[in-house]
């Protein structure tokens, strides 16, 4: 497989129970098939020589780079921030779910790693900058209320009701 960024051949290596592609002899990037990023975006998740030098080379990431194609699948990547590090953008392939991540965004993202609470506090600052979202909710709120009054006055209605009162 070839890299998506520089075009040099990748070489599986082991990151400690998890196999991934590096761009060995070129840019560094790494690629991770569907759920092996899962398994190491931690700071305690994977070991071996190839992981310990992985995270050794420096971040780079040219923001003018041009859309890159998966490497699998060959179709356009989309760029965005990684869910559990709101500082690490990852281009990700939404046909195979394959990862790839530029030289140093592994270690990025194992030192910017969002615990679950951090994670939930982050989701929500986002949702609130969304008009859409707020007036889905607020929306959904006043469901609420209007079903719950509807089930209050209509429970007589339901044969249960009579059934309990016998």
């Amino acid at each position: 497989m070839n890299c998506p960024v520089c075009q040099k051949e990748m070489i599986q290596q082991d990151f400690g129970g998890v196999k991934v592609d590096v761009c060995k002899d070129g840019c560094k990037g790494i690629w991770f098939d569907w759920f092996e990023l899962n398994k190491l975006d931690e700071k305690n998740e994977g070991f071996g020589a190839a992981l310990e030098e992985a995270l050794k080379f420096p971040r780079t990431n040219d923001e003018n780079r041009e859309q890159i194609k998966c490497p699998k699948c060959n179709i356009p990547m989309h760029t965005h921030k990684y869910q559990s590090s709101k500082d690490v953008n990852v281009d990700e392939c939404y046909s195979c779910s394959g990862f790839f991540l530029d030289s140093g965004e592994i270690k990025s993202a194992r030192d910017t790693f969002m615990s679950e609470e951090e994670s939930v506090k982050y989701t929500e600052s986002l949702l609130t900058n969304i008009s859409s979202y707020q007036r889905a909710k607020e929306d959904l709120e006043k469901s609420k209320e209007r079903n719950s009054a509807v089930n209050k006055y209509t429970k007589y209605l339901q044969s249960s009701y009579y059934r309990k009162n016998k």
